[in-house]
């Protein structure tokens, strides 16, 4: 076994000597190519441009990260950013978890019809084992997750009627983005689910291609969908879309740990303000509410009723995928949201 301990200091002394000439011969300026769904001032792209513009600052330049909105580096199609990433056409991406869940199943865990019914849980669910499993479950995609961001509860908006139950769903043509627990939910409400991606909705909204969609507020206000025919939107909160921040391993790997410290300290701040920016527009009394109404769009808030009647249609969909998630996912995720009561 001697020389199992010789081999160890000799590996340690080559990789010692080694370390100081690689790094001097490391560029001294370096750009990395960032992706992400949506466009400012979308919330999930806010986050992707103030982690570019904090990593900026943090390491006076020497870390570039080049922002590309709109998924533009995988033609448009957000389901392809994770393959992007793990081949190299990637090298960063603050990526929803309803992207990720064609390729990992466990990220469906968010799309669980009414599994959150705030914020507060949303925040117990990311901070828990819950969390911590999803993040495990995206380093074996050669990638480093480094920080979450929330990119808000999902409404559902449309051009035809306002939508208070289940039957108003009723032969409604909904967008959906990737994965197909989407189609189920929108499938038990009576609606007829269309799968398109982000970059072909605004075209398809315009065209009446489809009657309605599901996204943020924030995200509604800021592409102004009233203008694509959207006049009526309900407040449901029937999913959560959250957002993860990660880097390409073999990135990650040439970078110094203190630039490395830079990449995560500044995901996590762009995280917490991205979080915020999506919290917006569910107040009664908040200023996106406000003007959506002056703009003409009918806001419907659901009771406690109305809601109940949602639960109870989407029920069977929950159970089905409890199994595809994982049962101990689910628990784990459900025993944070208990606690966050």
């Amino acid at each position: 076994m001697r020389w199992l301990a010789v081999a160890a200091i000799v590996a340690s002394c080559v990789s010692g000597a080694a370390g100081p000439t690689a790094r001097a011969q490391a560029p001294a300026h370096r750009e990395f190519r960032l992706s992400v769904v949506a466009t400012r001032p979308v919330p999930i792209a806010e986050g992707a441009y103030r982690w570019s513009e904090k990593v900026a600052a943090a390491t006076s330049g020497r870390v570039a990260i080049k922002v590309y909105p709109a998924s533009s580096l995988v033609g448009g199609d957000q389901s392809r950013e994770l393959l992007a990433l793990r081949q190299g056409g990637i090298d960063m991406l603050v990526a929803s978890t309803i992207n990720l869940s064609p390729t990992i199943r466990a990220m469906n865990l968010f799309s669980l019809p009414f599994l959150l019914p705030d914020a507060r849980a949303f925040d117990a669910v990311v901070a828990g084992p819950a969390g911590r499993a999803l993040f495990a479950a995206l380093e074996s995609f050669e990638a480093v997750p480094l920080a979450w961001g929330d990119n808000g509860f999902r409404q559902i908006s449309n051009a035809r009627h306002a939508i208070r139950g289940p039957a108003d769903l009723h032969g409604l043509k909904i967008r959906y983005a990737a994965s197909p627990i989407f189609a189920e939910i929108l499938a038990a409400l009576g609606a007829n689910p269309t799968q398109m991606s982000f970059a072909d909705l605004q075209p398809a909204l315009s065209t009446g291609a489809v009657d309605g969609q599901e996204n943020s507020v924030p995200l509604f206000h800021a592409l102004k969908m009233d203008q694509l025919a959207q006049r009526h939107l309900t407040l449901w909160n029937y999913v959560s879309d959250a957002a993860i921040f990660v880097v390409r391993r073999t990135v990650w790997q040439e970078l110094s740990v203190a630039e490395q410290d830079a990449l995560r300290d500044a995901a996590q701040a762009a995280g917490r303000e991205m979080t915020a920016l999506a919290r917006a527009g569910l107040g009664p009394d908040d200023p996106i509410l406000g003007e959506l109404a002056a703009r003409g769009v009918a806001v419907v808030r659901l009771d406690a009723r109305e809601a109940a009647a949602f639960h109870a249609a989407t029920r069977p969909v929950y159970e089905k995928w409890r199994a595809v998630v994982g049962p101990d996912l689910v628990s784990a995720a459900e025993a944070s949201v208990a606690g966050s009561r």
